[in-house]
């Protein structure tokens, strides 16, 4: 577990981070200093290497006894998520979530830790460098959202019923199954409003200020999602994934769901259910 001292102390090892190798860097990277991954649109770049290894060090000076996995380790070697269903302490590193928008000098971009013991995420941290605010939330704690010098302001989420049609973050392109990509992009018109940040620690940021009503993610990575669906549930929000199974950090497949309301969430996982069904 870790202390209220740890806990601050992750916060500042984050900001120092950030603001040395993160912001320094943003605006400012060659073409050299972006790759592709997986695919065209999944970028690294220079800032988030450097970041992800300051913080690996950083948090290891911290937590000795801790094992801290960074998503740019995790596409050199997948296997280290196996570690997240143990006894031991596991911190994940998003350093920089967003990294498409990042590297083409857009400000919506974040860092995102969260701390697993024994198979549950205990504490999430959703950090915006260039506004230096972040969300925090520990298990059966609430989630808070805090700037500097100020006191902490308690995040609760409206539970009132949706009068009109719902508001929501999803991304038909996130769906690799090019017939079940062309459903979802066709549900999107029974909405009011679905949207894509291509960043989830500013959509889970957004979400838990009742920002949207839901949202929906395929790929269920546990850097992009562990810190920020334990906020959304501190805050009172409802997450599982579409087959009504619990959300796990150790999930590698399958898709999330959460809603403002559980009335919500359940709606979601019908019109979703449908959309993946009539795909088949």
């Amino acid at each position: 577990m870790l202390t209220r001292k740890q806990k601050s102390e992750v916060i500042d090892i984050v900001r120092d981070v950030a603001k040395v190798e993160i912001l320094s860097r943003f605006r400012r990277l060659s073409d050299e200093a972006v790759s592709c991954k997986t695919s065209f649109d999944d970028l690294v770049t220079e800032a988030d290497v450097a970041s992800e290894k300051a913080l690996t060090q950083r948090f290891q000076a911290l937590l000795p006894h801790a094992v801290i996995i960074g998503e740019e380790a995790v596409s050199e070697n997948e296997s280290v998520l196996d570690q997240i269903d143990t006894d031991e302490l596991v911190i994940i590193i998003d350093p920089i979530d967003g990294t498409w928008n990042f590297a083409h000098g857009l400000a919506t971009f974040g860092v995102l830790i969260a701390a697993i013991y024994q198979g549950k995420t205990i504490y999430g941290l959703l950090y915006d460098p260039l506004n230096d605010d972040w969300i925090e939330a520990s298990l059966g704690e609430g989630a808070w959202y805090v700037r500097p010098s100020q006191l902490p302001r308690r995040l609760r989420l409206n539970d009132q019923p949706v009068a009109a049609k719902l508001v929501g973050f999803f991304s038909p392109f996130l769906f690799e199954n090019v017939t079940v990509r062309e459903r979802v992009a066709i549900q999107q018109v029974n909405y009011a409003r679905a949207s894509s940040l291509r960043c989830c620690c500013h959509e889970y940021r957004t979400m838990v200020q009742n920002g949207v009503d839901f949202f929906v993610s395929p790929k269920p990575k546990v850097w992009d999602h562990a810190a920020g669906i334990l906020a959304y549930q501190e805050a009172g929000g409802y997450v599982s994934m579409l087959d009504g199974s619990h959300y796990q950090p150790s999930i590698r497949k399958g898709v999330i769901v959460a809603g403002r309301t559980e009335a919500i969430k359940d709606q979601i996982i019908k019109d979703f259910q449908v959309t993946e069904v009539t795909s088949t």
